[in-house]
């Protein structure tokens, strides 16, 4: 009889430790870092197929997507900082409810148009300066297996898959006085009209604009929710700011240790 009470006593503290540890979990993920992995190839070449990151979730204070399946009964935002133009930022997708990553283009009030390609804020054109080429293997990616797009398309598997890259600089911050210099990638001159050839968009109060680094694979605000894109969103869903790169596979798995990339673990974004 003490042994079987021993081992219900037993049981009850095992099932303890669990609950606390994921009260804890869920309070750190909920309030302080979420893990987040790089799915698809749209901010190539800053982020690859298989980063992982954690997502600050302090920088914008907190709304009810800030917990696991938005459960969090919060009105609009506690504790907001505005974020600043050139962040890399994590977000709910407004329609169909997944997590979107891509660098903040458009702030309230800003009017935002691509023309032939060229990112244009205000009226004014933000520049780009040739970087070289974007170079990778031609072959399925990550989980999904998502193939490439290449610039010297058609290219066989195995074969190297090229992109443009440009060093473009967005107007200055607060906090980056000389504006945020980063990569974006350029497949094809005559794009998709609708992403190389835009509208002018203004940017409404309380909402953002967001585009993919690489331009030319990317679904985001330059395309509307009704076909897939992200249109302009409001700033509830945003979810964090991603800082740094944790870790890196280019395999279908974080266990395929030869797929690792250890030039990447706690590579600082920008």
């Amino acid at each position: 009889m003490a042994k079987a009470k021993k081992s219900e006593g037993g049981l009850m503290e095992t099932v303890k430790t669990v609950v606390y540890a994921l009260l804890i979990a869920g309070i750190f993920r909920t309030l302080f870092f979420q893990p987040f992995w790089i799915p698809s190839g749209s901010m190539k070449d800053t982020l690859l197929i298989g980063d992982f990151l954690f997502v600050n979730k302090m920088a914008y204070g907190y709304s009810r997507y800030s917990c696991p399946f938005a459960i969090c009964p919060i009105p609009g935002r506690l504790f907001f900082s505005e974020p600043e133009r050139g962040d890399i930022v994590v977000f709910r997708h407004p329609v169909n409810g997944s997590d979107f990553i891509k660098r903040l283009i458009g702030l309230p009030g800003d009017k935002v148009q691509v023309k032939n390609g060229i990112l244009f804020i205000n009226g004014q054109e933000v520049p780009q300066v040739p970087d070289g080429q974007f170079e990778e293997v031609f072959e399925p990616q990550g989980p999904m297996g998502n193939l490439p797009r290449c610039a010297n398309a058609p290219v066989g598997e195995g074969g190297t898959c090229i992109s443009y890259r440009f060093r473009e600089t967005l107007p200055p911050t607060e906090r980056h006085p000389e504006g945020i210099s980063h990569d974006v990638l350029n497949i094809e001159d005559a794009g998709s009209p609708s992403a190389d050839n835009t509208d002018v968009f203004t940017v409404p109060e309380g909402q953002y604009f967001f585009m993919g680094d690489n331009r030319d694979n990317s679904m985001d605000s330059r395309f509307s929710q009704a076909v897939g894109g992200v249109g302009f969103v409001p700033k509830e869903y945003l979810i964090g700011r991603a800082d740094r790169v944790i870790f890196s596979s280019a395999g279908r798995s974080m266990l395929y240790f030869w797929t690792w990339r250890p030039d990447r673990f706690f590579l600082k974004v920008e």
